[in-house]
């Protein structure tokens, strides 16, 4: 008897996806998307008016159509808002033509679901905050929705989320709070990979060698928080050797302010997806 297939293979077969915005943020969720067999490329309708961008998917992704807002939305069940939050009243508010109570999901920081809704006509709209690396399948990503959203369209977005990393539902008031651990937590991630290579080479270490353990040593400690359920705390103390390198370090680091410095780069990114909501 054949096999049935996979709740991911049936989304792959029949979801077409509308994606507006193939900029850093676009290309890291539908790449991934692609990648996990969660849709199919020639299922997927791009639009974007940056001709660096069009090569770039034509380049990446031969097999997804570029087209118009129009054309785009009208071919889709599911539409992707990748633009960023000073564009996206403009392309949401083209509501009378095509929408069409499609399920919406906007990516844009600090975008609130009430103005989603009243922009583009319907309450059938999510709002995520992704990050980068969903283009390697490991991205975190929150999402809230309104009240009384459909457990039908909860399974599409969960569904597709989870396909380039893990994906939790959070309240809306709790949105900024994401952007600031996950959304824009990578970035903070690869400084410190970068300036612990700095340090490597300081120490003497040739570049590519200091990138390549400094790169490894990030992906391993995250992996033991990960898997191991034991407190970051608890795994820093484990290495920390009385009178040792380790501690040396860590002093060092406390001295400058770094778990301080850490605390308010997150704040800060939380307090501007404020402010780009209005």
């Amino acid at each position: 008897m054949a096999a049935c297939p996979s709740k991911r293979q049936m989304m792959s077969e029949a979801i077409n996806l509308a994606v507006i915005g193939g900029g850093q943020m676009g290309r890291a969720l539908v790449s991934g998307m692609l990648a996990a067999d969660v849709v199919q490329g020639d299922h997927v309708r791009l639009v974007d008016r940056n001709p660096a961008s069009k090569q770039w998917w034509a380049t990446n992704h031969p097999e997804v159509v570029i087209t118009d807002l129009p054309a785009a939305v009208s071919d889709s069940d599911v539409v992707l808002l990748a633009v960023k939050p000073h564009g996206m009243e403009s392309v949401a508010k083209q509501k009378g033509r095509f929408w069409n109570k499609k399920l919406v999901m906007s990516v844009a920081a600090g975008v609130s679901l009430g103005s989603l809704g009243q922009w583009i006509g319907h309450e059938r709209v999510v709002r995520v905050m992704p990050n980068t690396p969903c283009l390697v399948g490991l991205g975190a990503c929150g999402y809230c929705v309104p009240e009384g959203f459909p457990d039908a369209d909860i399974a599409i977005v969960e569904a597709m989320l989870g396909a380039v990393g893990i994906s939790v539902k959070v309240l809306e008031k709790q949105m900024d709070a994401v952007t600031g651990v996950s959304g824009s937590g990578p970035a903070y991630v690869f400084l410190m990979i970068e300036a612990m290579a700095d340090g490597g080479v300081k120490a003497g270490l040739p570049r590519p060698l200091a990138m390549q353990l400094a790169t490894q040593t990030v992906m391993g400690a995250a992996k033991m928080v990960a898997e191991t359920g034991r407190h970051p705390g608890e795994l820093k103390d484990s290495v920390a050797s009385p009178g040792g390198t380790t501690i040396a370090a860590l002093a060092t680091l406390e001295h400058n302010g770094f778990r301080s410095a850490v605390i308010e780069a997150v704040a800060a990114a939380a307090n501007r997806s404020r402010e780009l909501g209005g």
